[in-house]
């Protein structure tokens, strides 16, 4: 018997093709849950001064030379049009200790359907904040926080693509937060 094709492991795994010959979507989201994580706040100020922030998974390193990192946001996000307008942003990297400001920010409730309006800010009523450059919100206690100016944004799907170039940064020797299989874990024993 031949072996399977990509189309099979997938259907195999729970979720049948689209008719493109994709993954569905509900497939793809438990698949792309096996993979480990960080966990951020990512952080800017709108053009009213208004403090925005969420919980973001989709942090990643770019590029050493010259400093680039990305991530990026659902393109329905009320907090986009804050994100499109804020010329920096600060990645706030979770320590262990920082479960519950995650979930915090996280929520999608009144904060979040109100975008980046006042009740946005209530969010930032936990922890330890100091204003960054650009006036980006950084969180005292991550296990890094890195400071950027927005220097491209690209459409992906249904996600927009952010990529700042890291002009400050902190790193801190402290255990992160990891995200995995749609759970909060802890870094577990190194190999």
């Amino acid at each position: 018997m031949p072996p399977a094709d990509e189309t099979s492991a997938v259907a195999t795994a729970g979720g049948g093709p689209a008719a493109d010959g994709a993954p569905d979507a509900r497939a793809l989201r438990s698949a792309l849950g096996r993979f480990a994580t960080g966990v951020t706040i990512i952080t800017c100020v709108d053009t009213a001064g208004t403090r925005t922030g969420l919980t973001a998974n989709s942090f990643g390193a770019l590029s050493l030379d010259p400093p680039l990192v990305l991530w990026s946001l659902r393109r329905a996000s009320p907090s986009l049009e804050a994100f499109e307008a804020a010329s920096h942003f600060a990645v706030n990297v979770l320590a262990e200790s920082q479960v519950e400001l995650s979930r915090r920010f996280a929520v999608r409730g009144p904060a979040a359907t109100a975008g980046a309006g006042a009740d946005s800010e209530h969010r930032f009523d936990v922890g330890e904040w100091t204003s960054g450059l650009g006036g980006a919100p950084v969180l005292a206690g991550c296990a890094a926080v890195f400071e950027c100016r927005r220097v491209a944004a690209h459409d992906g799907g249904d996600h927009r693509l952010f990529i700042g170039r890291v002009l400050r940064l902190a790193d801190i020797a402290t255990a992160p937060l990891v995200f995995q299989g749609g759970r909060y874990h802890m870094l577990g024993e190194v190999l």
